[in-house]
């Protein structure tokens, strides 16, 4: 199983778009879904700073992840397009193997 992990500082007056479309019935959910292997998405927003949040998105394996990548990269793109407006930054913290 492995995790990738983004932290997203968000617009304040964005806070509820963005929880609808990265949130657990969100958009980026609707999408992965669609992919073998997608194991979940977790959206945590950070105590103490109201305007950062992390995503957690878990796949069965390495290959899953890139496959869906490739799969769907056109809708990928477009998405990220969408939702650039509800962020001041977005930043990739990385593929992490989950430990059991």
């Amino acid at each position: 199983m492995i995790a990738t992990i983004w932290r997203f500082r968000v617009h304040p007056e964005m806070a509820q778009a963005f929880e609808r479309a990265y949130g657990p019935h969100g958009d980026w959910v609707r999408l992965f879904e669609r992919a073998d292997g997608y194991a979940g998405t977790e959206l945590l927003r950070l105590h103490g700073e109201p305007s950062t949040w992390l995503t957690i998105d878990r796949w069965r394996s390495e290959g899953d992840y890139e496959r869906a990548r490739a799969s769907f990269a056109d809708e990928y793109t477009a998405l990220d397009r969408r939702c650039e407006a509800y962020t001041s930054d977005e930043t990739w913290l990385g593929l992490h193997s989950v430990v059991a």
